[in-house]
């Protein structure tokens, strides 16, 4: 069956109303989830970890009889870490060390204190400090994610993160009424041995077996067993999106994301076959996800498009992929690879490949991106596992102003100023005459005060 996929050309008339088409998608969850996810917060919030097992029950058919049964402890970690195959395990390694080493450049050059006197010698600077406590939510439902846990835990921890909290939902093939944390964790479900190992290289300090709205809750609320976090990263499906947008304010959050994006601009050079199964890179992640190639070589288009249809049926996930492409995505024609900068920069995409010769000639056009992948041989799978700028990335046209996750993420800054005496005379007048301006005598007096020759306060 020939995939019916798009083809746009900028040339024609309707191509701006054919782009907007294609890339509407809205974050606004349904108003039936919005309720349902209101009443599992305040239960939540309310009952704590009777809320949490009673809800774990309800949603994922797991029995527990305490909390205890839903940790799972450091041994477990440590002993998935020692099941896993030698090879998955230096490839756990290999790219949590390549993440931690990106993450720490990022910190040394964004995240450190500093601090400076001026004329007067007021001090004047910023103090960086980790979050005590965050929360990483890890998919787990259908699929396992070692890659998503690695990339939101890393950075914590190069931040100084003291205690990393994750959950993670777990298939479920029976139930169990006891266990413990401290190695005499008892079986539950069936979870899975690469998150886990993930999980103990990436430096989690607890973890539990629960998900969904429930799971943000309890790490936003704090219950009985879970203490509460002070910022929960990760992704999750739409009632875990949706939990995330109700608590924040009593926590932060990385970001609200849509579905997975890649953007390719290409100028005719990289074998059509390395370009489609870029394409199916995203789309394979569910049928939402957005697969956009911009080309000035009408050629070049018809070669990607044989390719697809010639590697399709190859995928396991094929489905998945011909409804996401065939919903989603395009080949579009460009006048230039000029113009496929400036379509790329309306766009803003989470992923951008320049499958170019000459990638260096493009990148500074590209305002707009999550992350940018020069050259044909950078593919943005390398990007999601192993190469070692973080992978959560912002979707939805939100890279106009919004970045990836990254060390930033897990620290907050504070001001500081200390003003000397002599200092106070030259800011006291200036701050004094803006207060009186705005009415605030309360303000206007403190400096006052402070003024040599005030007749009221310390001399």
């Amino acid at each position: 069956m020939s995939l019916a996929l798009r083809q746009l050309d900028t040339r024609e008339a309707a191509f701006q109303a054919d782009l907007q088409r294609l890339l509407h998608w809205s974050a606004e969850t349904d108003a039936a989830i919005e309720g349902r996810v209101a009443q599992i917060l305040a239960d939540v919030r309310a009952r704590g970890d009777a809320a949490v097992l009673a809800l774990t029950a309800r949603f994922d058919g797991l029995q527990a009889a305490s909390m205890a049964a839903l940790e799972i402890g450091p041994d477990e970690l440590r002993a998935a870490l020692q099941r896993i195959t030698p090879a998955q395990r230096a490839a756990l390694e290999q790219a949590a060390a390549r993440v931690r080493s990106y993450h720490e450049r990022q910190r040394d050059a964004c995240c450190r204190s500093w601090s400076y006197r001026d004329a007067d010698g007021t001090l004047l600077g910023q103090k960086v400090t980790p979050l005590d406590r965050v929360g990483i939510y890890v998919p787990g439902g259908k699929a396992a994610y070692p890659s998503s846990l690695i990339m939101n835990a890393v950075p914590a921890h190069v931040a100084g993160v003291a205690e990393i909290i994750m959950v993670v939902p777990t298939p479920v093939r029976g139930s169990v009424a006891t266990g413990g944390s401290g190695g005499a964790t008892a079986a539950v479900g069936e979870r899975n041995d690469l998150v886990l190992a993930a999980a103990a290289v990436a430096g989690v300090s607890r973890a539990f077996t629960i998900g969904g709205a429930q799971a943000v809750g309890a790490l936003a609320y704090g219950t009985q067993t879970i203490p509460r976090v002070d910022k929960i990263t990760g992704p999750g499906n739409a009632y875990v999106a949706s939990a995330k947008k109700h608590v924040f304010g009593q926590v932060g959050i990385d970001m609200i994301a849509g579905p997975s994006e890649i953007l390719v601009l290409a100028d005719g050079s990289t074998p059509p076959d390395w370009v489609a199964m870029d394409l199916f890179s995203q789309a394979e992640h569910d049928e939402l996800a957005q697969s956009i190639l911009l080309c000035p070589d009408a050629a070049y288009l018809a070669a990607v498009r044989a390719a697809i249809e010639r590697l399709l049926p190859q995928m396991p996930r094929q489905a998945v992929i011909r409804a996401s492409l065939e919903g989603r995505g395009a080949l579009i024609l460009t006048r230039s690879m000029q113009e496929a900068c400036d379509i790329s920069n309306r766009i803003a995409p989470e992923h951008l490949e320049i499958s170019s010769q000459a990638p260096e000639a493009w990148e500074p056009l590209l305002r707009h991106a999550g992350a940018i992948f020069l050259g044909a041989f950078t593919s943005e799978s390398l990007g999601d596992y192993c190469a070692g700028p973080n992978h959560v990335l912002p979707t939805s046209g939100t890279a106009r102003f919004s970045s990836p996750l990254g060390v930033y993420d897990f620290v907050k800054r504070s001001s500081l100023i200390e003003v000397s005496r002599r200092g106070a005379q030259v800011l006291g007048p200036i701050a004094a005459e803006l207060a009186h301006g705005e009415g605030l005598q309360a303000h206007a007096r403190a400096a006052e005060m402070r003024l040599d020759g005030a007749t009221d306060g310390a001399s």
